[in-house]
């Protein structure tokens, strides 16, 4: 029989083929309960299965029986115990991908200023299906075609086969299509990968770089090769460029805003040690310092505080840059941020100074914002120098005590001055002291002495009173005047006098016996008058001075109101006692005297009751009537209206002056009223305010007025107002309407 297959092929016609096995193909089956495609010619390898932990099982029987693919999965192995199983590495390894790092050189033959050039790759390895690509990283003008090197399938190995795992180590070389790529590194799941299967992979290598690379990256330097100089930063400037808003964020937020550390100095180079104490200022808006030297009364020493003017300050050694020096960076200049309360700095090369302490601003910036709290004030302040002076010379006893001092205190001596206060207060009081010669002689022994001594000018006299059989011429003794106690070496003073003590002047001791009634009385209460002084009297001459001084009732009375408010106080009324002649009377007295003014008692004397005390009755019908006698009895009830009145005509004038003053804010400075509102705009919405925001008001548009004397003008001009509600637009509308109706004196 002869076969089809030897004839030769004529055209348009193909020999018939014979097949041996006339099956279905199969694509698809199942192997270890998963389903694969095993597709005909395209493998002929068995498909990858990789072991893999078996997931917990979640199967929920329940009280029925198993089913039969149930049992026969268990006999398979699928019940629970089984701890691992086999699964296709296309499922177990779904999405797992090795990345390696490496370069490989390529020749430039092109180019003179290359040989050759450095290219960086990057190399996948897919684990489901052993399969690689490789990818460079795309530059910006680079000039040559990047991006996929190596599209992705299975890489032949050098030995035969295909490409594993086992073939990518770092540090190694990978041959593939006649490149040579060194691989450099790995990512970090790629090292998880290889030390779970017990391969580590070597540590990371530096890729090399080539003549192009270097030169890119000396074109990304930013600053100049020549640094910049102080003259090229001004001839910038000048030209209308260079850094004009430099730092200008940090002015913004720290203008105004001043470091205060308190410091001293040591000064050691003067011929006397001395402690100069320092200011020094650290600018937080430009990083400026500024030491200024406060200078103590009378240091000897030029006044010139400012010790190094505001600029900054270069740290350690201080030398002056000219314009061809290169500009110092931040960290070159002192920075106030680092000096505390205790730190000892050296700055202007040799001048050390010590920070003893801080400003309250500075404490709180230093713990707000930097989070540290500074140390308290150290005290550095040295003992005061003892002076020494010169010792008083003796009195010599020419002239009186005060000339005498005077020509020692002064270089032209000056006439001194008398205690007119003193003189007032004291006049016509005497103390008398009975006294004797301490230690005297036989003859002397009996003589008494009656020792006189004046508060009002502390002079001192001494009397001999006259005793019969004596022998003695007595009389004075010593005559008055101011003398000093020679065992005190001060003058006399009355505490000096009491009974027991020695006294001794011009050489003679004597012995203080007793005091008299009057003296005694004085002592224990210095203030008491015991003079008995008569109110019918002291009317009368009043009466009499003030007739022959002026010859109106007006000018008199004009003369004792002092304020011009129309009524006479007790405190006016003393006053013109004592300009008339009546000085140092009781407080009681005067009141007594002002009582008899008083026709209504209500504490003060007006116009018309001066007048009818004063004045005789006019045209009388009959004979004149005499003027009522004076009360003697002391009325502390009237006494009490009497300094209520001092008090309240005292608030009178406080509320007057007050209400002036705000007049004279708003009604005679222009625009000032539409400012003030303006103000109280910035400071509430409401159109009622409170005592303290029309202070606060005040105070901005530049006018001090003290916040009782705002209280008093507004409950002047508005009594029923709330002072917590004020409506500033009608107060200052009625204080700027009634200015020039008001009057300070009615």
């Amino acid at each position: 029989m002869v076969s089809m297959m030897s004839l030769p092929n004529m055209p348009s016609s193909r020999p018939p083929v014979l097949k041996e096995r006339y099956h279905k193909p199969q694509t698809w089956n199942i192997k270890n309960n998963q389903r694969i495609e095993q597709k005909e010619g395209l493998t002929h390898e068995k498909t990858k299965f990789v072991k893999a932990v078996r997931p917990v099982e979640t199967w929920r029987a329940g009280s029925l029986p198993d089913s039969a693919t149930r049992e026969a999965f268990k006999k398979s192995g699928g019940e629970a115990g089984v701890e691992q199983c086999e699964l296709p590495a296309w499922d177990a390894f779904d999405r797992h991908v090795l990345r390696f790092h490496g370069y490989f050189k390529e020749a430039v033959v092109e180019s003179n200023l290359e040989n050759y050039r450095v290219r960086n790759v990057i190399i996948y390895y897919y684990l489901e299906d052993d399969t690689c690509h490789i990818i460079e990283p795309r530059q910006d003008n680079s000039g040559i075609p990047q991006g996929q090197l190596i599209r992705r399938h299975r890489f032949p190995a050098p030995s035969g086969g295909y490409l594993k795992p086992e073939d990518l180590r770092v540090g190694s070389d990978l041959q593939i299509y006649g490149r040579c790529i060194h691989i450099t590194d790995c990512d970090a799941f790629t090292r998880a990968y290889y030390e779970q299967a017990g391969l580590e992979q070597a540590p990371v290598e530096q890729s090399d770089s080539d003549p192009f690379n270097q030169t890119r990256e000396a074109m990304k330097v930013n600053c100049a090769t020549a640094p910049r100089t102080y003259e090229k930063i001004y001839r910038e400037v000048m030209l209308g460029g260079g850094h004009i808003n430099a730092d200008m964020q940090q002015f913004l937020e720290n203008d105004r805003k001043v470091l205060r550390f308190f410091a001293i100095m040591d000064d050691l180079q003067t011929p006397q040690f001395e402690r100069r104490p320092f200011v020094i200022l650290f600018f937080l808006a430009d990083d400026k310092v500024e030491i200024r030297e406060m200078y103590p009364l009378n240091c000897g020493r030029d006044n010139f505080p400012i010790f190094f003017r505001k600029a900054k300050m270069p740290r350690g050694k201080f030398t002056v840059d000219g314009p061809q020096s290169q500009p110092r960076s931040k960290s070159e200049f002192v920075d106030g941020r680092e000096l505390y309360v205790g730190l000892e700095i050296t700055l202007l090369t040799n001048y050390k100074f010590f920070i003893y302490d801080v400003d309250d601003f500075t404490r709180e910036y230093f713990k707000e914002e930097l989070g540290v709290e500074l140390e308290p004030r150290i005290e550095v302040q040295l003992p005061e120098r003892a002076v020494p002076r010169a010792q008083t010379p003796p009195y010599t006893g020419y002239g009186s005590w005060d000339d005498s001092m005077s020509s020692v205190t002064h270089l032209i001596p000056k006439a001194p001055q008398k205690d007119f206060n003193k003189l007032f207060q004291h006049d016509g009081k005497v103390l008398r002291f009975k006294a004797r010669f301490n230690n005297p002689k036989p003859e002397d022994a009996e003589r008494i002495f009656v020792i006189s001594f004046y508060l009002q000018d502390d002079c001192l006299a001494i009397h001999e009173p006259p005793q019969r059989n004596l022998g003695i011429v007595t009389g004075r003794f010593l005559e008055k005047a101011v003398h000093m106690n020679q065992i005190t070496g001060q003058l006399f003073k009355a505490e000096d006098l009491l009974p027991g003590n020695i006294v001794k002047v011009y050489n003679h001791e004597f012995e203080m016996l007793d005091m008299d009634e009057y003296s005694n009385k004085l002592f224990n209460d210095p203030s008491a008058h015991y003079k008995a002084y008569d109110a019918q009297g002291v009317v009368e001459k009043l009466r009499e001075s003030m007739r022959q001084q002026f010859p109106l009732v007006r000018d008199i009375f004009r003369r004792f109101d002092m304020d011009h408010d129309g009524v006479i106080t007790v405190g006016e009324f003393r006053k013109a006692l004592e300009k008339f002649g009546f000085a140092n009377l009781p407080e009681e007295f005067v009141v007594q005297l002002l009582k008899h003014f008083d026709v209504r008692g209500d504490g003060q004397v007006s116009y018309n009751e001066f007048c009818d005390k004063m004045l005789d009755e006019d045209a009388p019908v009959g004979m004149l009537k005499t003027k009522p006698p004076i009360d003697t009895n002391y009325d502390s009830a009237y006494d009490d209206r009497a300094h209520y009145k001092v008090v309240e005509r005292q608030e009178t004038a406080a509320v007057r002056k007050a209400v002036k003053r705000l007049g004279e804010i708003v009604a005679k400075r222009e625009n000032m009223f539409t400012k003030i509102l303006k103000e109280f705009k910035h400071l509430t919405h409401e159109e009622t305010v409170s005592i303290p925001q029309i202070h606060q008001a005040l105070l901005q548009t530049g006018n001090i007025m003290e916040m009782e004397d705002i209280e008093r003008a507004v409950v002047h001009i508005m009594p029923q107002v709330d002072l917590e509600a004020v409506p500033y637009v009608e107060l200052f509308k009625s204080v700027k309407t009634t200015f020039h109706d008001f009057s300070h004196c009615r």
